[in-house]
């Protein structure tokens, strides 16, 4: 197996284990994790969404972020708790898959060799992070499963049980 390969089955395995636990979530989308507030599953679907635009699009490709104008939202910084500040769910949802959609596509379209090509936008101090394409995507791939505690807080905010996906 190449790593395309695999960062391609990272992409798509990642995607469907988070969603699966934000989905679920859905009906308690803005429920606070904590006493203190803290990452909604909303705050972390649109995030997610946010941040493969950021990382694809502007660090790696150099173009700007197709979801520039939910910077305010979904970047970093403590989360509103009001629902209304948001986008609805259903499409910061479809929003999301139709990014990880569009990265899984354009990673399709390089060769292993191809992966290795320098990002076009690398913030300060970040290269051994975002240096490469194949940085780029496989971060992309990881950044879901760094949320997941934000989730598993969440679901016990809400009373719902823990899901083993």
């Amino acid at each position: 197996m190449q790593s395309k390969d695999l960062i391609g089955d990272n992409l798509q395995k990642s995607a469907a284990r988070v969603l699966a636990h934000i989905e679920d979530m859905r009906a308690h989308a803005t429920v606070a994790p904590t006493s203190a507030g803290g990452c909604h599953t909303l705050w972390v679907l649109g995030h997610l969404a946010y941040i493969e635009g950021l990382v694809i699009h502007t660090f790696m490709l150099g173009r700007p972020n197709p979801l520039a104008h939910w910077e305010p939202l979904f970047d970093a910084g403590e989360p509103s708790g009001q629902v209304g500040d948001f986008p609805p769910f259903d499409e910061v949802l479809a929003t999301c898959r139709a990014m990880r959609q569009s990265t899984i596509q354009l990673l399709d379209g390089f060769s292993e060799e191809g992966l290795d090509q320098a990002s076009a936008r690398v913030p300060p101090g970040w290269a051994d992070t975002f240096g490469t394409y194949r940085l780029c995507f496989q971060y992309v791939a990881d950044h879901g499963y760094m949320h997941r505690g934000h989730l598993a807080d969440a679901r016990r905010a809400a009373n719902l049980a823990h899901m083993w996906v």
